[in-house]
C-alpha cells in the first residue's frame, strides 16, 4: 500500500464524521438562539468532527472493521448530543 492509498483511506474513514460536523451547526441555526451557543460555529465543527473521529475509531476498535451500519448510528447519536450540548439544549 503507497502513501497515497493510506492517505485516501484516512480521508474515507473521516468522511461522515466531517460530513456531519459541517452540516449540523450551519443547519441547525434557525432551531437556536446565538446567545445559547456555547462556540463560535467553525467551534462547533471542530469538537463534533473530534467527537466523530473518537466514535468512529471506537466502532472500528470494537467492532474489528469500519463501515458498520452500527458505528454510524453511534456517529450520528453522538454528534447530534454533543451538538445538542453546545447549543445548551436543554434550556428550551
Amino acid at each position: 500500500m503507497t502513501l497515497l492509498d493510506i492517505f485516501w483511506h484516512l480521508l474515507n474513514f473521516a468522511a461522515p464524521a466531517l460530513g456531519l460536523a459541517l452540516l449540523l451547526p450551519v443547519l441547525g441555526r434557525p432551531f437556536y438562539k446565538a446567545r445559547d451557543r456555547l462556540l463560535p460555529w467553525w467551534g462547533q465543527m471542530l469538537v463534533n468532527f473530534l467527537v466523530g473521529l473518537a466514535v468512529l475509531s471506537a466502532a472500528l476498535w470494537w467492532f474489528g472493521r469500519d463501515g458498520k451500519m452500527m458505528g454510524y448510528a453511534l456517529l450520528v447519536v453522538a454528534v447530534a448530543s454533543s451538538q445538542w450540548l453546545l447549543v445548551r439544549g436543554w434550556r428550551r
